[in-house]
């Protein structure tokens, strides 16, 4: 199985940063792809931005510009830098990886979640 913790998140101003971090562990074959969902309050999830396992990477329309997602293979983990916030990015932000145990069993692991609220 592999855990994942996230980390990062925060209270920022309109206009500031934040930088996730998702560090995956434990004992797998390989990581596939890796993202962010977020959930804003009252609002149904959304896929914010993914990574393949060779650094293709996809965007929310409503992040596109604004948000780059990053890799270190190496370490297991998944970034997600956010610039411009916006108000409309408050949200529980939560890292995934789909992870293979073997080469017929995969599976979705998922972190906590990490709250990032953009107020002045």
């Amino acid at each position: 199985q592999v855990q994942l913790v996230e980390s990062g998140g925060g209270l920022v101003q309109p206009g500031g940063s934040l930088r996730l971090s998702c560090a995956g562990s434990g004992r797998f074959l390989s990581i596939n792809d890796m993202g962010w969902f977020r959930r804003a309050p009252g609002k149904e999830r959304e896929l914010a931005a993914s990574i393949s396992s060779d650094g293709r990477t996809a965007y929310a329309d409503s992040v596109k510009g604004r948000f780059t997602i990053a890799r270190d293979n190496a370490k297991n983990t998944v970034y997600l830098q956010m610039n411009s916030l916006e108000p409309e990015d408050t949200a529980d932000y939560y890292c995934y990886a789909s992870v293979s145990l073997s080469a017929r069993s995969t599976y979705t692991s998922w972190g906590e979640g990490t709250q990032v609220i953009v107020s002045s």
